[in-house]
């Protein structure tokens, strides 16, 4: 029963539009009444009716210990006990942008943030500000927040929602958008020749999360590197969902490929609204108030945000182990599910890299966006119904990635791929 989610999303539509604050929330997609959540704790989600569900969304990403993990909350009640909030520089903001940096390759300077789409909107204007050129090449199917410049071609929830043309994004915005499928690099060859000298960046999530997980073809984002560094183009790495959750170092540990800028949100905040972003300090001071582009924000390094990312990343840091406990556990999930799907003839592909994993019902490889819009997005919807009604809460839209906690047992694994099982047992009878 979810009888208290339906009246309260009834309840919400009255006051918020849509009756959600981010669109991807409202199962629009998938069809159906969101659920409403109460409470989490390790693994589990708790819903307005009692409900208990197996999380595989995570927050969309920050939740790598589990909901509620006990440092993580015991430090953050003692932080709010100073003020949640003062407007000035902190000492922590200082610990936070020193631990970042010992964590992650080719960065010299941080500057803090409030979201993910605040990092990479104010990445590509450094980008823009340190080359003096305007155009930037983005990849169909990629998202990068909310902005104007990023959303011609977005994935994700744009997607979800099937707006193809974004009603208040200008023209002149949309022109020097350039836009190019993932994994194709004569694409972007063919971009970068034909806009020669003006454009500032090309900015890439590394293992892309916003059209399923989607993993670069090899020599794809090392032909992507070359270009830049030939044409005078900045790298921006977009390691919201990545970074800190695939390795300490992000993507560009795990792929060996450093770039110019990289931004940063989610995990950094263990799960309160933050971001950042950072890069060489032949960049980065470019930053007001060391150069002329400008970027402000007022509750910037916010402290409470601030304690949560720096006890969540300082247990990375001192225990290496988790992500190969990570890696372990989606593994062995993929494992399952591909049994479960070759037992019952179901075409599938699965893609997977660390703690990032997706499944699309599709009898080829899915590579970029127009082979994730290809999938039978009807069967997905049908079952994501049937994991719900299992107790197991999976992304309420074929083209997001799920995340795996390390709170999951191999327990709650194979009770999910059982569920999996049953599910493919039943349709096909």
């Amino acid at each position: 029963m979810i009888s208290n989610s339906i009246a309260l999303f009834e309840r919400a539509q009255k006051s918020i539009p849509g009756g959600v604050n981010s669109p991807v929330r409202a199962f629009r997609s998938v069809g159906g009444t969101p659920i409403f959540i109460k409470n989490a704790k390790g693994a589990y989600l708790f819903d307005e009716d009692g409900n208990k569900y197996l999380d595989y969304i995570n927050s969309w990403g920050p939740m790598i210990l589990g909901h509620a993990y006990d440092p993580i909350i015991d430090a953050i009640k003692e932080r709010a006990g100073f003020s949640t909030s003062f407007g000035a520089p902190t000492l922590l903001e200082i610990e936070m942008a020193e631990l970042i940096k010992s964590m992650a390759p080719n960065i010299d300077l941080v500057r803090m943030v409030s979201s993910g789409t605040e990092a990479c909107m104010s990445a590509l204007r450094l980008a823009r500000g340190y080359t003096g050129r305007n155009k930037f090449i983005k990849f169909e199917g990629c998202y990068h927040g909310h902005a104007d410049a990023f959303l011609v071609k977005a994935g994700s929830g744009v997607a979800t929602q099937n707006i193809q043309t974004i009603p208040g994004v200008t023209a002149g915005v949309s022109n020097d958008t350039l836009t190019a499928p993932y994994n194709d690099l004569e694409a972007v060859k063919h971009l970068v020749s034909e806009h020669k000298n003006t454009i500032a960046a090309i900015i890439i999530e590394p293992i892309a999360g916003n059209m399923g997980c989607i993993l670069p073809e090899p020599g794809f984002i090392e032909g992507i590197r070359q270009i830049c560094d030939a044409e005078g183009i900045l790298l921006i790495f977009d390691e919201v969902m990545t970074g800190f959750r695939l390795a300490a170092g992000g993507a560009q540990q795990k792929l060996n490929i450093n770039a110019d800028l990289v931004t940063y949100g989610k995990v950094i905040g263990a799960g309160l609204p933050v971001g950042a972003f950072g890069g060489k300090k032949e960049i980065m001071q470019h930053i007001a108030p060391l150069g002329n582009v400008y970027q402000a924000g007022t509750l910037s390094g916010n402290p409470i945000a601030m304690i949560a990312g720096f006890t969540l990343l300082n247990i990375l840091k001192q225990n290496p182990d988790i992500y190969v406990q990570l890696e372990e556990k989606t593994k062995y999930l993929q494992v399952g599910m591909e049994k479960v799907l070759h037992k019952h003839s179901v075409p599938f592909s699965i893609n997977r890299f660390g703690s990032m994993i997706s499944l699309h019902f599709s009898n080829k490889s899915v590579k970029n966006f127009s082979d994730a819009a290809a999938c039978d997005i009807a069967l997905f919807n049908k079952f994501f119904h049937a994991m719900l009604h299992a107790g197991i809460y999976l992304p309420p839209s074929g083209y997001e990635t799920w995340f795996i906690s390390n709170a999951l047992t191999y327990g709650n694994l194979d009770y999910t791929i059982n569920a999996i099982d049953a599910f493919f047992e039943k349709e096909n009878k």
